[in-house]
């Protein structure tokens, strides 16, 4: 379990494919801290740590992940947004999130305002999951809705997020893993519908 509140972002070293899944190996300033069956979300998707040396690490995504997000369009050189799960006690920032990736949308427009910056993302399949003013992950940072319509949804990314995640670089076009809120989930599957 997470809250969307991103700890610090790593820069890809090497992509390395093993049948259908893929290894990543990444430098964090975090990775001396970590533990070999760890769990760490990168970009908003739950991975195991399977391997520390130093600085760098290892985390391998199955197939499954890869279709269903972003990480398999990673390359050396590209920044991952990460976040270490929950430890029972610790304060509850963002919101719950599973780092359980439901959907991958595109960025269709960036704005910059006086101090802040608006994020506008394709409306998903899934669009009834989105609620104005309600919480979302996108690669993994908790934000909040500001506002939905036909063509699309908004967030809001103050200075400080922006400055410390991987909004700081995130282009028109790009795509994002979505994870939506899991009440919002389980409110849906139990009256029906599938999210």
């Amino acid at each position: 379990m997470f809250t969307g509140i991103v700890e610090e972002v790593a820069e890809v070293l090497e992509v390395k494919k093993s049948g259908s899944n893929t290894d990543l190996i990444l430098r964090a300033r975090m990775a001396p801290e970590l533990r070999v069956d760890q769990s760490v979300a990168h970009n908003g998707v739950c991975l195991t740590v399977v391997e520390v040396q130093g600085q760098n690490y290892r985390v391998t995504a199955v197939e499954e992940t890869l279709q269903r997000s972003n990480l398999g369009t990673l390359k050396p050189g590209d920044r991952v947004n990460l976040e270490r799960s929950l430890r029972v006690g610790d304060r509850l920032d963002g919101h719950m999130v599973q780092g359980h990736v439901d959907t991958v949308v595109a960025c269709s427009k960036v704005e910059k305002r006086n101090g802040s910056w608006l994020f506008t993302f394709a409306l998903p399949e899934q669009e009834k999951m989105l609620v104005e003013k309600g919480s979302i992950c996108l690669n993994g940072v908790s934000l909040t809705i500001a506002a939905v319509d036909a063509k699309g949804f908004t967030v809001a990314v103050i200075p400080y997020t922006y400055a410390h995640t991987t909004f700081r670089s995130l282009a028109v076009g790009a795509k994002v893993n979505v994870e939506y809120d899991v009440v919002g989930k389980y409110v849906a599957r139990m009256m029906g519908k599938r999210c």
